[in-house]
């Protein structure tokens, strides 16, 4: 499965730590990120993360593209939603079409582990099927 994993500035420890915690099961899938989300995870956990621009920089509408396509399976997006951010529509953006493709949306810490654990235990197979 694809894993599409971003994160704000705030959050990006939180993500790397998420990722420590859970690398045994995020090894057996495919991982996307932001440019410096993907960085951060790749030097803290040596997984493989496919990487693409920075999110203020394009990179969210990459992923956005790729969610639209139907070739994203799982988004962690751990944001912080007390900060405003100047691309707020690219973000926006990540949550709406993630919603019209049916492509589960995690955003928080609590979410995010809920989701890897449904990962884990093969519950998200039904996206096979939906490709």
């Amino acid at each position: 499965m694809k894993v599409a994993i971003i994160a704000h500035d705030s959050k990006k420890k939180l993500m790397q730590n998420f990722c420590i915690a859970y690398r045994g099961i995020l090894a057996k899938h495919e991982l996307l990120a932001t440019a410096t989300t993907g960085r951060l995870v790749e030097e803290v956990t040596n997984l493989t993360v496919h990487k693409f621009l920075a999110g203020h920089l394009g990179g969210e509408q990459q992923l956005g593209a790729q969610i639209e396509d139907n070739q994203i399976d799982l988004v962690i997006f751990l944001r912080d939603p007390l900060t405003p951010k100047s691309h707020e529509p690219d973000i926006n953006n990540i949550f709406r079409i993630c919603d019209v493709h049916n492509i589960p949306l995690a955003t928080n810490l609590a979410t995010a582990e809920l989701m890897i654990k449904a990962l884990e235990r093969g519950d998200l197979e039904w996206r096979e099927v939906y490709k």
